[in-house]
């Protein structure tokens, strides 16, 4: 029997005929009356976030410098305040009763929506100055682009010795710790022109090169490496420092160089003689000391 060609009558009823998919009397197709989807909904919590980074400078661009002093730790004492808590400075600060110059200070008040204190900071200790910025959240803090230098004897209050001269650049990429102690250090010290009236009547003992590499801190201390950076002698060591004890240790070799000053040649002739020479020359040294 042939095979109808009419459209079925319940067709009729339903529409018409078997149409494709989608281009019923309810889809958005061609001459479909059905409502388009709704655009979505803009978020409303990044103005949310800028209006209280607003409200947050306002506060802290009205708040006295002094209330800085409220979030030290015990050990830190400060006065002498001037400016905002935005933008300020404390010119007499302590550290365990001891001088530690003057600090000023720019926050950034962004950095609060992210339950941390960001800020840049410029300290100044007679003539040596210290730039950079930090970051302390509840975990610790991390300083960035910490440089500067200065005359080494305006130190003396953090542990370099009484006599000792010279002039210090500090170059640190990044130093991390966790308000108990150091946890890394990245960067380098370079001391010039260093003497010290104890030490061959003063004369100049030349320039000094110390780097802190990755994983310079560990439980155990802080180990640097040392090396000269020209002058009358030629140096190669290592510097390891225990600040529980406050001592520190440095050992490796000494040998002096040709334009040596008289005075500086006979303490090594004297040194020589106690700990004697390796196959190079170099004398042996290991010296102690404690800030």
């Amino acid at each position: 029997m042939p095979v109808s060609r009419l459209p079925n009558r319940n067709d009729r009823s339903t529409g018409r005929g078997n149409r494709p998919p989608g281009r019923g009397a309810g889809s958005p197709g061609r001459g479909g009356g059905a409502a388009r989807s709704a655009p979505p909904a803009r978020s409303f919590w990044p103005w949310v976030f800028i209006a209280v980074a607003a409200l947050l400078a306002v506060i802290i661009a009205t708040l006295p410098a002094s209330m800085a002093a409220r979030f030290l730790p015990p050990s830190v004492h400060a006065q002498d305040f001037s400016g905002s808590l935005w933008h300020g400075s404390a010119g007499k600060v302590s550290i365990d009763a001891r001088d530690a110059g003057a600090l000023e200070w720019r926050l950034h008040p962004a950095a609060l929506l992210h339950l941390a204190v960001t800020a840049n900071l410029h300290w100044v200790k007679g003539g040596f100055v210290i730039n950079g910025s930090v970051e302390i959240n509840r975990a610790g803090y991390t300083a960035r682009g910490v440089q500067g230098g200065g005359p080494i004897e305006d130190l003396n209050d953090f542990g370099v010795a009484p006599g000792w001269h010279g002039t210090a650049a500090i170059d640190f990429s990044e130093v991390k710790g966790d308000f108990v102690r150091p946890l890394s250090a990245v960067g380098q010290i370079d001391v010039s022109h260093l003497a010290s009236a104890q030490v061959a009547q003063g004369a100049n003992l030349g320039s000094y090169h110390m780097q802190l590499a990755q994983g310079a801190i560990s439980l155990d201390g802080i180990t640097a490496q040392l090396s000269d950076s020209g002058g009358p002698l030629a140096v190669q060591a290592s510097i390891h420092c225990v600040a529980t004890q406050r001592t520190c240790l440095l050992s490796g070799t000494v040998k002096e160089r040709p334009d040596v000053p008289p005075a500086l040649r006979s303490q090594l002739n004297d040194l020589a003689q106690l700990h004697g020479r390796d196959a190079q020359g170099r004398i042996p040294v290991e010296f102690e000391f404690s800030g």
